[in-house]
């Protein structure tokens, strides 16, 4: 038994350190004990392999085709150097993002995948974050207000963060999926944002020690 289906979008250039976090820990079990984790589920525009920035190998497990709202927790959809080199390749990945929030399915971009959330328009009316307010300035969108200088941001549905936050990215995403109780949740962010060695101590004594902790003591 899971908790549910996470979908996470892979393409080639995909940023491999952006998702690690999230990823990981929503399919360990140890954060759920009564119920499992979630799986996760890659999604490709097609069954061909793609190749991460780091060189790994990918087989989508469905193509985007394949995937409806209904049949899903989160979409996550990470930073990729073709978010900026071919965005009309990537564009039918924002475009499923649209779907997904409009049948109220939460949606996690981090790094270039902001940017397309912004070219399609998902990012005129809810705050939101990025690698720079002036990196989305130049997708010509029209919500630059919003734009919050932060590590990560939680509107609605819609989760947002800049590359150099993997670690926040995926606190947002533990929250809106909750994943951890508040407690627990501050306690794993400030252990793997900041190694702080009271933070261990809390996962220890809520059962997450030896998956969740990752023997960090």
């Amino acid at each position: 038994m899971t908790k549910g289906t996470v979908h996470m979008a892979v393409y080639d250039t995909l940023a491999d350190w952006e998702v690690g976090h999230a990823i990981a820990h929503l399919r360990n079990g140890a954060a759920h004990r009564e119920s499992g984790g979630f799986d996760v589920v890659t999604v490709g525009l097609t069954r061909d392999p793609v190749e991460t920035m780091g060189g790994v190998r990918v087989m989508p497990d469905i193509t985007l085709g394949d995937l409806h709202p209904t049949d899903s927790r989160m979409l996550i959809l990470a930073g990729a150097a073709s978010w900026d080199a071919e965005p009309a390749l990537l564009a039918p990945f924002a475009r499923m993002a649209r779907a997904f929030l409009a049948a109220e399915v939460p949606v996690a971009a981090i790094c270039g995948a902001t940017a397309g959330l912004a070219r399609e328009g998902l990012l005129d009316d809810c705050v939101h974050t990025s690698a720079a307010d002036g990196y989305l300035a130049a997708t010509g969108y029209a919500g630059a207000e919003h734009y919050r200088d932060a590590d990560a941001v939680t509107d609605g549905n819609l989760i947002t963060a800049g590359p150099t936050a993997p670690v926040a990215f995926a606190r947002e995403i533990f929250g809106r999926l909750n994943t951890y109780e508040p407690r627990v949740l501050d306690a794993w962010y400030r252990l793997f944002a900041a190694g702080d060695p009271s933070a261990f101590a809390v996962l220890a004594a809520a059962g997450h020690s030896a998956q969740d902790g990752d023997r960090a003591q």
